[in-house]
Parts: structure tokens; C-alpha cells; sequence
């Protein structure tokens, strides 16, 4: 018999409010973002009706980045068009962390740990953060393709609500670009292009100035990623690092080790 519910444990109380506060924000702001109901909630631990389904592979990608795309342009148009990324924003008594302070923290705990190769491949790295400053502001959700399922009934469901935070368009749909790339193998680049202009069309909906990620942006972001990502090699299904594994062309990059 399937179990109907399933429960995800948290190491502290802290992280299972932000988790259920998280799903709240989503399922008000994310609209067409479906996510798994809570149905019990108590210390250190959410309880949520079980979902069943497949998490997304390579031909997925286009599907899954059209998704991503209205799920951010409709939050922009909600409340984030008030939202700047250098700063934390508060909506609806919720607090998302801003984008660039703290991946700058991260990417400087990467250096010190090796995986980035040099002050200069750092700093390369808080160009890219900075040069966002002026964009516009959506959340970002961790695509990590194991963080979705696609139904049998064909919807696409987030089952994972840990973390959230502001971050520029595209730049959810780098992590889902690396993720797959990290996890399958490298990627075609008429997938890449495709999941790109999917991407596009899809948050111009909600107004035309949210389609304007280009490729060059993409891949910047997903060069972030790659570093952020890298502590996770070989755990999690990651097989591939991600310098084996980028789409070409590329554009200039840092160089990591």
C-alpha cells in the first residue's frame, strides 16, 4: 500500500519554520508553482501529502525552464517589482535574504577551501555578483531537478521549500543547468538555447522587460553555481564536475580548480 504522506525532518526548530514559511510565501506569491500541501506541522518536522512522480532529466529541461519562467515573472508582477537585490526584502512579514551578500560569502568560503583557484578567480566571481545589482528581482529556489517532480497527470510540483532568497532572472534556471549537466552528462547546446528562449517568453508574460536574460547572463550565473555546487561532487548523484561539463560556447570565465 503507498503511504500518503510523507515526513521530512529538520536538525532544528530555526529550519522548519523557515521551511513552512517558505512554502506560505510560494504558494501565495509563485503562482503557478505547485507545491505538496502541509498537513501537520511540529517541532523539527513538516508533514506533507505524498506526491507522486518523476524528477525532470535532460529532455525535460525547455518544459521545466517555461515553468520557472512563469512562476518568476508572476512573483515579480506580485510584489518583488519592489524588490532590489542587494537588500533583503520583507513581503508579507517574510524575510528573503538578498542575492549578492550573501553568495559572496559563500564564494569566499569556496576560496579558502580550495575550490576556487585564485584571489583573482575570486574577485572575477564578485564582478559577476555586483554586475546584477540593477536587475530585476525574483526568487531563487534551489531547481535542483531532485527538488521537482513532473506528475503523471503532467504538473510540475516543488517538493523542497528550504531555501529561498532574492536572485535575477536566469538565475534559477542556471542551477537547473548545472544540476542536470553535473548529474547526466553535458548538455546539447540547442537544449540550453531552447530552455533559454522557453525561459524568456514565458516570464515576458508578465511583462516584457522580464524576457531579457540573455545567454551570456545565463552562463554567468551558471559559472556561480559551478562553484557553489562544487563541494558536492560525487554526492547527491553529482558525477560530472561541472568544468568537464559546460555548454559551449562559454563565455570568459574564472578559472576554478
Amino acid at each position: 500500500m503507498t503511504r500518503q504522506t510523507f515526513t521530512k525532518a529538520y536538525a532544528t526548530e530555526t529550519q522548519r519554520v523557515r521551511a513552512q514559511r517558505n512554502h506560505e510565501w510560494l504558494s501565495c506569491h509563485a503562482e503557478p508553482m505547485a507545491l505538496p500541501p502541509i498537513i501537520e506541522s511540529r517541532p523539527r518536522a513538516l508533514t506533507f501529502t505524498r506526491v507522486e512522480g518523476q524528477h525532470p532529466e535532460p529532455h525535460d529541461l525547455e518544459r521545466v525552464a517555461q515553468h520557472l519562467g512563469s512562476c518568476h515573472g508572476s512573483a515579480w508582477h506580485g510584489c518583488l517589482h519592489k524588490a532590489q537585490l542587494a537588500k533583503t526584502y520583507v513581503s508579507d512579514g517574510h524575510v528573503l535574504a538578498g542575492f549578492i551578500g550573501p553568495r559572496a560569502a559563500v564564494l569566499r568560503q569556496r576560496f579558502h577551501d580550495g575550490y576556487i583557484a585564485s584571489a583573482q578567480a575570486l574577485d572575477a566571481t564578485f564582478t559577476l555578483l555586483r554586475k546584477t545589482a540593477g536587475r530585476p528581482a525574483t526568487f531563487y529556489k534551489d531547481s535542483n531537478p531532485r527538488n521537482i517532480l513532473i506528475t503523471p497527470a503532467g504538473p510540475l510540483v516543488t517538493i523542497d521549500t528550504d531555501d529561498l532568497t532574492l536572485a535575477p532572472f536566469g538565475y534559477d534556471l542556471a542551477k537547473l543547468v548545472v544540476t542536470l549537466s553535473m548529474t547526466h552528462g553535458p548538455l546539447e547546446d540547442v537544449q540550453v538555447n531552447g530552455a533559454l528562449a522557453a525561459y524568456n517568453s514565458a516570464a515576458a508574460a508578465h511583462h516584457p522587460r522580464l524576457g531579457e536574460t540573455t545567454l551570456t547572463q545565463l552562463m554567468e550565473y551558471a559559472e556561480l553555481h559551478g562553484f557553489l555546487t562544487a563541494p558536492y561532487l560525487g554526492r547527491g548523484d553529482y558525477r560530472w564536475p561541472w568544468t568537464r561539463v559546460r555548454p559551449t560556447p562559454t563565455p570568459r570565465r574564472p578559472t576554478c580548480t
